[in-house]
């Protein structure tokens, strides 16, 4: 939550930190987006909700009055224009990470059939 005693600026300087920062998490060494925890997308998304909220609790000053936060915004505006483009990629993998889950319930629900079925053998 921001402090009170920051400015609008600061508080979205802030807000960029922590959005980059777990944009970045996302990116593998080959720039493709791999979601290997929850956790960087559901920061990202608490992040993303904390700005939106501040963007809707107070109205934007004119371009130009507040430069500062003409920058951040900007910022801003670039990593959700990051993030949209990471989109497909980020579902592509998760498509890829329930196939591979679905693989392995299939795995474990055989093992198990096979283990009724070895001890009714028994």
């Amino acid at each position: 939550m921001p402090s009170p005693t920051l400015s609008r600026s600061q508080t979205f300087h802030e807000t960029n930190h922590r959005v980059g920062f777990w944009l970045d998490s996302l990116v593998n060494a080959f720039g493709q987006a791999g979601v290997h925890s929850h956790e960087p997308i559901a920061r990202l998304l608490a992040e993303l909700s904390r700005a939106g909220a501040q963007l809707r609790a107070r109205p934007l000053s004119s371009p130009g009055a507040d430069p500062e936060l003409d920058r951040e915004l900007d910022l801003y505006r670039g990593h959700v224009e990051r993030l949209r483009a990471l989109m497909p990629s980020i579902h592509s993998h998760l498509l890829a990470e329930r196939a591979r889950i679905e693989s392995q319930r299939a795995q474990v629900r055989i093992a198990a059939d096979w283990a009724r079925a070895s001890r009714q053998t028994l």
